[in-house]
């Protein structure tokens, strides 16, 4: 990848282990150096001029390569587009009626991420493994 060529945005928040760590896999898998990571809890992080911090902590926030802000499940779709390991699950994400469902399971995991995020703390801990 040239250094000219834009890269796809992934606003996360950094302050949740959980979402850390996911984005951390993605990191991992970002093999052509397509994505730039910005950590939205950290408040000297900048954004763009349409998301707001809080916006940005409460649902993933990217921006594609062609400029669109995304959020939510169309987020992550744009974000595993670009990983060779995930081509073919955002080729199935794609479909519009899947898209629906993903985005709904995706605010119902949001309403629950508190409670997630405790469990995999707890779990983590219980391992003895370090992810952060």
């Amino acid at each position: 990848m040239s250094e000219m060529e834009p890269k796809v945005v992934i606003f996360f928040d950094g302050s949740c282990s959980l979402c850390k760590t996911e984005i951390g896999v993605y990191s991992d898998c970002d093999v052509a150096d397509t994505l730039l990571l910005v950590d939205v809890s950290d408040a000297n992080s900048p954004l763009p001029d349409s998301l707001d911090r809080e916006d940005a902590m409460a649902r993933l926030h990217v921006i594609a390569k062609d400029g669109r802000v995304l959020s939510g499940a169309a987020a992550f779709v744009e974000v595993w587009r670009h990983l060779p390991s995930w081509v073919w699950t955002a080729k199935i994400a794609s479909l519009p009626f899947l898209t629906y469902i993903l985005e709904g399971a995706y605010c119902v995991f949001l309403i629950w991420r508190p409670a997630f995020v405790q469990i995999f703390v707890t779990l983590r801990r219980l391992r003895g493994i370090c992810w952060d």
